[in-house]
């Protein structure tokens, strides 16, 4: 809410409060309706969100505006218009016995048409039209139509069959309990037709049975003898019982006596200042361009993080007592040569989950709180006085805004984009909107974390982004995918990209445990701890070969999910499972070393095309895919083709995590050491070799063993003492 400034409550509905605000920068006013979906059903979360994503749909004069959703203190809010004037149903009651003039009438109406026009071309049902829906400004000579809570987007000629709206308005076929479609809002017009004509609704009575029987009659008192037999017959067409015979948008708004208000409206429209949404330019005003920063650039900066959340390194000053950090973050590659200590914005701060993509660095703190560290565009000299290394990267720390009474459990990043799941299971996502990633039915970057609607009414359990696609998992087990579709890395039977979430084609009913995106390929793991797979293929990394005995029946690509066939993998218990991932950036790649009291967490992320690891419970280590670098661990003469690999491990050493890069691998062991093979290049930390200890067997191992600073970072980082 950091955008708006809340005025006053001006109402309470079923799913939650409306409230009258002000939108901070341009100080407009606007509705924003807080809805807790928190505390919703699935069921209920779906409806709340239907006004937003109708909304969203419709572009009007004549209708209410959506602005925008966001999550806040663990509620939905839904921005849009504000109507000063307020309901039509005030502006009559206000009238007491005083009729309207005619072409008031005609003028009123004919606008009411005109939205409802505009919603039908856009198969859309409102299914609960009424003067309380219906909206005036402040001089109640324009009207737009609103309260889309329980509209219906339909199917071209579908008609919908559940009974809903306010019992004045519902038609007879509704009474009936029979499908209906747009005949049923044109009688909701023609009853809001009536009460303009008379001040009274069409159709009252004490008792609902009653009620039903006066609207399946179809009698209504008449209409004073002071309107012209042209609206009395536009009435009549409007309220014929049988929905066949009243008249669609187009057939009311091409009546003589229509077409003649509607030429009217067009001028007299024209004459009113319009709202526009303005695009204010940039100031250059050097105290606003501070103050603007963080609008204008989509790009990360170091304006956008608080002063107070850069950790300068003070070890050289004796005199200052650091606090023993409950969790220490590293990153390298890309450029840095050696492990780098990321700031945190607090020593008292541990972590859970970490990720990281081709410009992000996110971790997911224990008390739920979303870390995002962002790169200075400033060298180490202009920060801090006396610096050596005048290339070195200053990372900036900041929590994810706007999300601080949401609990995030889980974060995933992508080719420049990232999600982050919430312990509620609302998925959210920001950045880059290439491919459709986001999910938002778009290609627009979005620079906050915004819910994917359409997944809403499911409760997520699991989400992994790939370099340009999400999967994600309900606790019902459902899965979800969308972004880039070649090579069938979504799973869902072709290749096209989507830009909104699409339903998986799964057989049976499995339950699964976690999700893992590659480059150009996903794995789903289920509770009994096998894989299905699709995608690319390529060198059977993703174990989609059938061996039968000498023969191997070849899968290059599977744009279905399907089990893992090659032996032996498809009679292991897999525990984990990294892919390595892709970007044209030669020999960069970054990673994450994080621990705490519990473990040493490790995420390696990129330019991975050609294998992938897998860890089984008994903490083997199987790999697959290409071995042109020993990024499989071992020598080609010892590596069949297309096979599974399995890899010698150096003493007892055990294995709890892998991941993979392009053309190295990495793992750590249960007693928090750090292995890595593959290419040389690729797999050396340290900006000196003189500082590193490397232990090179028969399989192209790679032992990590840093410099005795670096490793009593990690000690008092698992094991804190004074």
């Amino acid at each position: 809410m950091d955008n708006y400034e809340k005025i006053r409550v001006v109402g309470r509905g079923a799913f939650g409060t409306v409230y009258l605000s002000r939108r901070q920068n341009d100080r407009k006013l606007v509705i924003i309706k807080q809805i807790p979906v928190e505390q919703m059903t699935k069921d209920e979360r779906q409806s709340a969100l239907n006004e937003a994503k109708v909304l969203s749909m419709l572009e009007h004069p004549n209708i209410i505006e959506y602005y925008e959703n966001f999550l806040e203190d663990k509620a939905l809010m839904i921005v849009m218009e504000y109507a000063e004037g307020g309901t039509l149903f005030d502006y009559l009651q206000q009238r007491g016995n005083s009729l309207l003039d005619e072409d008031e009438v005609l003028y009123l109406i004919t606008q009411i048409l005109l939205s409802l026009q505009h919603v039908h071309f856009k198969q859309i049902l409102h299914r609960d039209l009424k003067t309380q829906n219906i909206l005036m400004n402040k001089d109640r000579d324009v009207v737009k139509t609103g309260d889309f809570g329980i509209s219906k987007i339909l199917s071209s000629k579908s008609k919908a069959v559940t009974v809903v709206g306010t019992p004045c308005y519902i038609s007879p076929e509704l009474c009936e309990g029979k499908p209906y479609n747009q005949k049923s809002d044109i009688w909701a017009v023609g009853c809001i037709l009536y009460e303009l004509l008379t001040l009274k609704k069409a159709f009252e009575a004490s008792t609902l049975p009653a009620l039903v029987m006066k609207i399946m009659r179809g009698s209504v008192a008449p209409v004073s003898d002071r309107y012209s037999i042209h609206v009395r017959k536009l009435l009549t067409s409007m309220l014929q019982q049988d929905p066949d015979k009243r008249p669609t948008t187009n057939q009311v708004m091409a009546e003589p006596i229509v077409v003649k208000t509607l030429a009217r409206i067009i001028f007299e429209m024209g004459k009113v200042k319009s709202p526009i949404r303005m695009v204010r330019p940039p100031s250059v005003h050097p105290s606003h361009q501070k103050r603007k920063g963080k609008a204008n650039s989509p790009r990360p900066s170091l304006l956008q993080g608080s002063p107070s959340s850069v950790v300068l390194d003070s070890s050289n000053s004796s005199s200052v007592l650091k606090p023993c950090p409950l969790s220490v973050v590293y990153t390298w590659g890309a450029g840095i040569g050696r492990p780098v200590a990321l700031p945190l914005p607090n020593s008292d701060i541990e972590i859970e989950d970490i990720a990281v993509g081709r410009l992000q660095r996110a971790a997911v703190t224990t008390n739920g709180r979303l870390i995002i560290w962002e790169v200075s565009s400033l060298k180490a000299e202009a920060v801090i006085p006396g610096a050596m290394d005048q290339h070195a990267e200053i990372f900036v720390p900041r929590f994810l805004e706007g999300q601080s009474a949401v609990t995030i459990k889980q974060v995933s990043c992508g080719e420049l984009f990232t999600a982050c799941l919430t312990d509620r299971g609302i998925l959210m996502t920001f950045g880059s909107g290439a491919h459709g990633c986001l999910g938002h039915g778009n290609f627009q970057d979005v620079s906050q974390a915004k819910i994917v609607e359409s997944l809403l009414g499911y409760e997520i359990s699991h989400v992994a982004c790939g370099t340009s696609h999400i999967v994600a998992v309900s606790n019902e087990d459902e899965v979800f995918s969308w972004g880039r579709g070649d090579n069938g890395r979504l799973g869902i039977g072709f290749l096209e990209s989507f830009a909104t979430p699409q339903a998986v084609p799964l057989s049976g009913h499995l339950q699964f445990t976690a999700v893992r995106c590659g480059l150009d390929c996903s794995i789903l793991i289920t509770n009994t701890k096998t894989l299905l797979a699709c995608g690319n293929n390529r060198y059977n990394k993703l174990g989609l070969d059938q061996h039968d005995g000498s023969s191997i029946s070849v899968v290059q690509d599977s744009s279905s999910f399907r089990p893992v066939s090659s032996n032996p993998l498809k009679d292991l218990l897999i525990q984990s499972v990294g892919l390595g991932t892709s970007l044209t950036h030669g020999d960069t790649y970054h990673g994450y070393v994080s621990g705490n009291s519990h473990s040493v967490y490790l995420s390696v992320m990129y330019l991975g095309t050609s294998h992938s690891v897998y860890l089984s419970d008994s903490g083997d280590c199987w790999v697959l895919g290409s071995n042109q670098y020993g990024q499989m661990g071992s020598k080609d003469s010892q590596v069949s083709p297309r096979h599974p690999f399995k890899l010698p491990l150096p003493g007892d050493a055990k294995l709890t995590q892998v991941s993979c890069g392009d053309m190295f691998t990495v793992a750590v062991t249960e007693d928090g050491e750090v292995f890595s093979w593959g290419k040389n290049s690729r797999v050396v930390w340290g900006g000196r070799r003189k500082k590193i200890h490397m232990i090179r067997s028969q399989f192209l191992f790679l032992k990590i063993i840093l410099l005795e600073s670096f490793l009593s970072l990690v000690v008092m980082a698992t094991h804190c003492s004074p």
